[in-house]
C-alpha cells in the first residue's frame, strides 16, 4: 500500500486529513508484517497505530489489553466510526456464554476486524483452539509496560503472551505499545515478547501543553484544593489518592463544599463505580476522585487538571496519570502534593515486599522523591527519566521555571561528589553517598564498611543535604553520573564525569533560598492549545457545545464520542452547512456525519443565515456516482431478488448509503415501489419484523428512526428499523 492510499484510508475511516507524529511510519511497518515497538505518550494516538491497519488487512487483529473498561471504551469507539457493529468485539470474563458465542460467530463470518482480549482470557484452551482456526492479521499488545517488573503496572499474565502466540501457531507481526517505558522496561518488553529485532518508534515524551507543579502538603491541603477547583469551575478534573478511604473522604468533602464530585476505586460496588465514571464522562459532575484504578480505560480529551493528593509510587505512574490532562492539546494543569509523611508511608509499604520487588519499589520511590524535591525544570527531570534529553534551560510551564531558584556555582561540590562515588567503588546509592559527604557516622559506614576513612568523609558538612541532592540530580541529568538499573540505583561515574574530574569546569545548580516566594498564580499559567483557535466563532462554538451536550444526554453517551472539541472548533471556523461539507471536517468522516451531523449543520446553517456570514469557499465536497444510474441498478437488483448487503459490498457501496437510496426512491412515490420483503425475510426474524412494523402502523407519530428505536426499547439496530420502515411505506403506498 502506498502512503497516498493510506491517507485515503485514514480519511475514510476516521475523518482525519493527516497523521500525528510517526503514526504513518508505524502503520506502514505493521502493514508490512514486521514486529513493531511503539513508545508514545498518552494522547499521542497509539490506538490508531493498530486500529487502522486492522481495518485494512485481511483477517482479525488480536489486541491484548489489561482492563475490561479499556476494552469496552475502545470497542465502543470503533463502533462509532463504523456502521458495522461487529467490526470490534472483546472477550473477557464479563461476557455470558451466549455473548461469547455471538462474538465467535461474527469473527468466523469475517465481520470482526479487532478482537480485544485480556491476557487471562487468552490462556484458556477454548480460546486458543478457537483462534487456531481464525485468520489473524497481527497481534497488538497494549499497555505493554505491564510485562516488566520495572513497569508501574506489572502483571504476571503478560509474561505468558509470547508462549500463547506461539501455541496459536500463526506467524504474523506483533506490535507492542506503551506510553511509559524507561530503557530498562523497553528492553524487558522486547525480550519477553521475542521481538528483539522489532523496529522501534519512539515519540517525544514532552507534553508541552501540560503545566507541572509540586506543592507542599500541609494541614490546609483541602482548603487549597477547593480554592483551586472553584477557580476552575466547569472544567473537568481528576484527583488521585493512594487509599480508598481517602478517595471517599475527599469526594464527600468536595460535595459538601458545593463541588460536583464522584468517588471511584476498585472496592466499590461495580454498578456504582460504573455509574460514577459515566457521570464524569457525561459531564454531570466536574471531578472524579479516584485511586489509580481509574483512568486506563478513559479516553476523555478535555480533562483540564490532574491532581495527585498523595505523591505517587513511581514516575511511570505519575507520567501516565498526568497524561490524562489536556489530551486534545489544550490546557492541562498537573499538580502534586508532597510531604515527608506520605513518603514514609510508601517506604513502609515497600519494606513489606520481598526480594527484587522490594528493591525495585525502593528505587522507583527514590526517583519520585527526587522529582518532587528537585529545584530543576520538572520537565527536564521527567524527560530524562524516560531517556530523553530536554535541551531548554527554562520550559516556561512548570513551577520551578516560572519561579526559578537561586543559581550557584557548584564546580567544587560536584568534584566532591564524583570523588566520593569513585572512592566507594561505584557500589553505593545516592543516600549513602550524601551520608559520607555529610560525615554521618552510621553503623553501616563506621562499623561495617569503615568508610569514615574516605578522604571526602564529612567534607560537605557546611552545606545542607538539599544542596547535595540538587548537585547529584543535576549531575545525573547532564550526564556526569548515572544510576545503574541492574544494581537498583548504585551511582556510576560516566566518561564525561571522569573528564570533569581531570579537568573541572563551570557547573551551576539551582538551590532553594529561604527568601524564595513559592506562590504561583495558577490562573496566569501560559496556555497552549490549537493555534488556529483564534479564528473560531465563539458564539457558534458555544451553541455547538450546548447541542453536543444535549444530544449526549439524550443518547446517554459521553459528549466527546459525538465530536471532540477540535472538530467543533473547525465547524465554528469553516461553517459546514450540509453533511458532505461536515464529513470533510477533521475528526468527523462520513460515518459520524451521518450518525450525528444533521442537527449540527442545521444549527450552523441558521447561524450563518441570521448573521449574514460569508463562509470560506474551500470545502472539498465528496463526489458520488450518478444518482440516476445508481437508482436503476438498485431497482434491477431488487427485481432479481439479490441479497442487498452482498450486492452493495460488491460495488463498494456502504449498506447505509444503499438504504438511503432506497428510501429516496420510496419517498419519490414511484408507480411500482421496490419490494424488499424477500431480503428482510433472509436477514431478520419474523417476530422482530412484526414488532417494528406494528410500531409504525399503530404507535408512531412520525417515521423518525431515532424515535422508533427509543420507543421499541433500544433492542433493534438502525438498519433493522430502516428496512422495516421501507417495507411499511411501500406497502402503505400500494
Amino acid at each position: 500500500m502506498t502512503k497516498e492510499e493510506l491517507h485515503k484510508e485514514l480519511k475514510y475511516h476516521f475523518g482525519f486529513d493527516s497523521f500525528k507524529g510517526n503514526q504513518e511510519d508505524i502503520i506502514m511497518n505493521v502493514l508490512a508484517g514486521n514486529d513493531t515497538f511503539v513508545l508514545m505518550p498518552t494522547g499521542g494516538g497509539k490506538s490508531l497505530c493498530y486500529q487502522l491497519p486492522s481495518l485494512i488487512m485481511d483477517g482479525t487483529a488480536i489486541v491484548i489489553s489489561p482492563l475490561i473498561a479499556l476494552m469496552k471504551n475502545q470497542v465502543d469507539a470503533m463502533r462509532n466510526f463504523s456502521e458495522e457493529r461487529g467490526i470490534a468485539h472483546f472477550l473477557n470474563s464479563s461476557l455470558s456464554k451466549a455473548e461469547v458465542d455471538s462474538v465467535k460467530t461474527d469473527i468466523l463470518e469475517k465481520r470482526t476486524k479487532l478482537l480485544y482480549v485480556a491476557p487471562e482470557s487468552l490462556t484458556k484452551d477454548e480460546y486458543i483452539e478457537f483462534l487456531q482456526n481464525v485468520k489473524i492479521s497481527f497481534y497488538a499488545v497494549d499497555e505493554a509496560h505491564c510485562i516488566s517488573e520495572w513497569g508501574h503496572d506489572f502483571r504476571q499474565e503478560y509474561r505468558n503472551i509470547r508462549p500463547i502466540i506461539d501455541r496459536i501457531g500463526q506467524k504474523v507481526g506483533v506490535i507492542a505499545l506503551t506510553a511509559t517505558a524507561t530503557p530498562k522496561v523497553q528492553h524487558d518488553i522486547q525480550k519477553s515478547l521475542g521481538m528483539k529485532d522489532a523496529k522501534v518508534f519512539k515519540s517525544s515524551f514532552n507534553r508541552s501543553n501540560l503545566y507541572y507543579e509540586v506543592k507542599p502538603k500541609t494541614k490546609d491541603v483541602d482548603k487549597d484544593l477547593i480554592k483551586f477547583i472553584r477557580a476552575n469551575h466547569g472544567k473537568s478534573g481528576i484527583i488521585y489518592c493512594l487509599s480508598r478511604k481517602q478517595v471517599e473522604d475527599l469526594a464527600e468533602t468536595l460535595n459538601l463544599n458545593g463541588i460536583k464530585a464522584r468517588a471511584y476505586h476498585a472496592g466499590m460496588d461495580a454498578t456504582v463505580r460504573s455509574a460514577n465514571q459515566d457521570d464524569f464522562l457525561l459531564e454531570k459532575v466536574d471531578v472524579i476522585v479516584a485511586t489509580i484504578a481509574f483512568g486506563m480505560g478513559i479516553d476523555k480529551p478535555d480533562v483540564r487538571y490532574v491532581i495527585h493528593y498523595d505523591i505517587p509510587k513511581s514516575l511511570e505512574g505519575y507520567y501516565q496519570e498526568t497524561g490524562r490532562a489536556g489530551r486534545d492539546g489544550g490546557e492541562g494543569k498537573c499538580i502534586a502534593y508532597y510531604c515527608e509523611e506520605d513518603l514514609k508511608k510508601l517506604e513502609k509499604f515497600t519494606q513489606s515486599k520481598n526480594g527484587s520487588e522490594k528493591e525495585i519499589g525502593k528505587q522507583l520511590l527514590a526517583e519520585t522523591q527526587m522529582y518532587a524535591t528537585t529545584t530543576m525544570c520538572r520537565r527536564k527531570v521527567l524527560l530524562h527519566y524516560f531517556g530523553e534529553e530536554y535541551v531548554e534551560d527554562n520550559c516556561g510551564n512548570c513551577d520551578n521555571c516560572l519561579n526559578p531558584k537561586k543559581t550557584v556555582e557548584a564546580k567544587e561540590l560536584l568534584s566532591t561528589v564524583l570523588e566520593t562515588v569513585v572512592a566507594l567503588g561505584e557500589q553505593e546509592k545516592i543516600d549513602y553517598v550524601i551520608d559520607i559527604i555529610l560525615g554521618r557516622e552510621t553503623p553501616m559506614i563506621v562499623e561495617l564498611n569503615q568508610h569514615e576513612e574516605i578522604d571526602t568523609f564529612g567534607e560537605g558538612k557546611s552545606e545542607p543535604e538539599s544542596t547535595w541532592q540538587a548537585v547529584i540530580q543535576e549531575a545525573i541529568v547532564v550526564g556526569y553520573l548515572k544510576k545503574d538499573v541492574e544494581s537498583y540505583g548504585n551511582l556510576k561515574i560516566t566518561p564525561e564525569g571522569k573528564k570533569f574530574l581531570s579537568k573541572p569546569k563551570s557547573f551551576k545548580v539551582n538551590i532553594i533560598d529561604e527568601d524564595d516566594v513559592d506562590d504561583i498564580d495558577l490562573e496566569n499559567i501560559p496556555q497552549t492549545g490549537d493555534a488556529d483557535s483564534c479564528a473560531v466563532d465563539p458564539e457558534l462554538f458555544s451553541m455547538l457545545k450546548d447541542l453536543r451536550k444535549k444530544m449526549a444526554n439524550q443518547m446517554e453517551i459521553p459528549p466527546f464520542v459525538i465530536f471532540q472539541d477540535p472538530a467543533l472548533e473547525a465547524m465554528a471556523t469553516t461553517y459546514p452547512i450540509n453533511l458532505d461539507e461536515l464529513a470533510n471536517i477533521p475528526g468527523v468522516g462520513q460515518g459520524k456525519a451521518k450518525k450525528f451531523g444533521k442537527e449540527f449543520v442545521d444549527v450552523i446553517r441558521r447561524h450563518v443565515e441570521e448573521n449574514e456570514i460569508q463562509r470560506p469557499e474551500d470545502f472539498r465536497i465528496r463526489t458520488a456516482p450518478s444518482k440516476s444510474k445508481i437508482k436503476v441498478e438498485i431497482l434491477n437488483a431488487i427485481d432479481l431478488k439479490k441479497p442487498l448487503d452482498e450486492w452493495a459490498a460488491g460495488r463498494g457501496i456502504e449498506f447505509d448509503d444503499l438504504l438511503t437510496e432506497i428510501e429516496s426512491i420510496v419517498n419519490s412515490g414511484p408507480d411500482t415501489p421496490p419490494d424488499i420483503s424477500y431480503f428482510i425475510e433472509q436477514v431478520m426474524d419474523e417476530d422482530r419484523v412484526e414488532e417494528i412494523y406494528d410500531y409504525f402502523k399503530d404507535e408512531a407519530e412520525s417515521d423518525d428512526i431515532d424515535s422508533a428505536i427509543e420507543n421499541l426499547g433500544g433492542d433493534y439496530t438502525e438498519e433493522e428499523v430502516r428496512l422495516v420502515r421501507i417495507k411499511f411505506l411501500t406497502e402503505l403506498g400500494s
